[in-house]
């Protein structure tokens, strides 16, 4: 990991230099001076003028000076400091830092967002995790230079949060189960309350209860974390989180099997809830916020729910079940239509790895983004193009909630009537039926969530996609 703190000058413990190089040039007069260099003459053999420098491309140079410690000077390439570049960057250098433990300076001169965006996805390059039996924690000490210690706090405070949903994400199924999770959302409460349903404390909550009782130990757990901020009349907004341990796809098992593979991360929207949570009491957050951890694991045994069962949700509405893997929006409609009776949130929003679709349709580098509320997707849209958890709006298609219509329920929960080859699109439309006109956005995350490679920002597996956004709108409220 990366921690951050501010420098007035470079230190003479510093083990390495990072000098960012903006559309081919760099400005650090002090650190030229300190070791005899001329940059322009550096940058011109490294990176001449016909062959411009990538964002996130660095090279190093020697350097030496009496009393210092540093013996190395990196160039890092920003580009022309776009959004996008600075992350680039910025991951660039926590991956070069990987499996390090020094003390570093970064000569930075940009504006306050810049380099909070900068040193968020420093972190976040940084990460990586495994069980090996010889695993060793390595911790790098950024010293920023003129770093507003404001920023650097906010930094530090967004990046160890996305970095503690990959870890719950990371975590692999035969450690992490419904009560497992429990524990983590105790552990890192950080002020919240946090409230536990299992057993039969759950007998309202058909759903959760038909995709958790096939794994009956420990069973399914509902984990309700509230933060209440000081502030008198806060708005309230409630999150709820798809929670899935492992997925095997139930009786309707995943095909061909190696899809499976990955299926401990299908909980990262409930692991994106909870290190939500933990970071709001140090934030500051205005505004009241409520995580709903729907928690289950998707197993096979002679309890499991089948194709052609009847559900009664929480609130009462009858769902027929047609394919068992489609269990993620079950869980999510019983937080939903709970949250709408008990909670009286001003705003609802659901996360989850939901549909293949929203893969289709938008690639990795977009959420699907559900809502009827203009205003609201225009602030989720500049939440995540500042932060980089970007997201894109899709269309609830009123034309297709025809695919709903079951003949022995309410609805069924696939949309298999009719023909429209829109999955994500009619997921929504049925989460839909269970917010009773509330203000609701679906976040539908199953291209965003799990990355296959390990490059830029994320490593291969869960990339704590949601945390990152969902801080930056609540920091919206003042």
């Amino acid at each position: 990991m990366l921690t951050f703190k501010r420098a007035e000058k470079l230190s003479k413990k510093a083990a390495q230099i990072f000098l960012p190089v903006i559309d081919g040039k760099a400005v650090a007069p002090e650190l030229a001076k300190l070791f005899q260099l001329n940059f322009e003459d550096e940058l011109a053999f490294f990176a001449p003028s016909d062959k411009p420098l990538k964002a996130g491309e660095i090279f190093e140079i020697p350097v030496s000076a009496e009393g210092y410690k540093c013996e190395r000077l990196a160039f890092v390439s920003l580009g022309k400091a776009s959004a996008s570049e600075l992350r680039q960057a910025g991951a660039a250098v926590g991956r070069k830092l990987r499996g390090k433990s020094d003390d570093v300076y970064l000569h930075l001169d940009l504006k306050k967002d810049e380099t909070k965006s900068f040193l968020v996805s420093a972190n976040l390059g940084n990460f990586t995790w495994n069980l090996k039996s010889d695993a060793k924690t390595f911790t790098s000490n950024i010293e920023v230079r003129n770093g507003e210690i404001e920023v650097l706090k906010s930094a530090q405070l967004v990046s160890d949060a996305v970095n503690r949903a990959r870890q719950l994400i990371h975590t692999p199924s035969n450690i992490k189960n419904p009560e497992w999770i429990a524990r983590q959302a105790k552990k890192y409460a950080n002020g919240a309350k946090v409230e536990i349903k299992s057993g039969t404390a759950l007998k309202e909550f058909g759903g959760l209860r038909a995709v958790g009782g096939s794994s009956p130990k420990p069973g399914p757990r509902f984990i309700k974390m509230t933060y209440v901020p000081r502030k008198s009349g806060a708005k309230h907004i409630v999150i709820v989180g798809k929670g899935i341990t492992y997925d095997t796809g139930g009786i309707s098992l995943k095909r061909p099997y190696d899809i499976m593979i990955p299926m401990k991360s299908d909980m990262a929207g409930a692991a994106a809830c909870l290190a939500v949570m933990s970071a709001l009491k140090d934030m500051k957050a205005n505004v009241k916020v409520t995580a709903l951890l729907m928690c289950a694991e998707n197993s096979i045994s002679s309890t499991s729910q089948r194709p052609g069962d009847v559900i009664t949700h929480y609130g009462g509405k009858t769902v027929e079940v047609l394919n068992t893997d489609a269990e993620g929006r079950l869980v999510l409609a019983d937080g939903l239509a709970y949250a709408v009776k008990n909670l009286k949130p001003d705003y609802l929003i659901d996360i989850a790895t939901l549909t293949g679709s929203a893969t289709l349709g938008l690639g990795k580098q977009y959420a699907a983004l559900y809502s009827r509320n203009l205003k609201w997707i225009k602030e989720l849209r500049t939440a995540g193009d500042i932060s980089g958890d970007r997201v894109w709006h899709m269309p609830l298609i009123d034309d297709y909630e025809s695919a709903l219509e079951s003949d022995i329920a309410d609805i069924n929960h696939t949309a298999d009537k009719g023909d429209f080859n829109a999955g994500s699109v009619t997921a929504a439309l049925f989460l839909e039926q269970f917010v009773n006109g509330v203000n609701w956005a679906h976040l539908d995350i199953a291209g965003v969530g799990r990355a296959e490679a390990d490059s830029g920002e994320n490593p291969k597996g869960g990339t704590g996609w949601g945390v990152r956004l969902l801080l930056e709108w609540i920091g919206t409220f003042k």
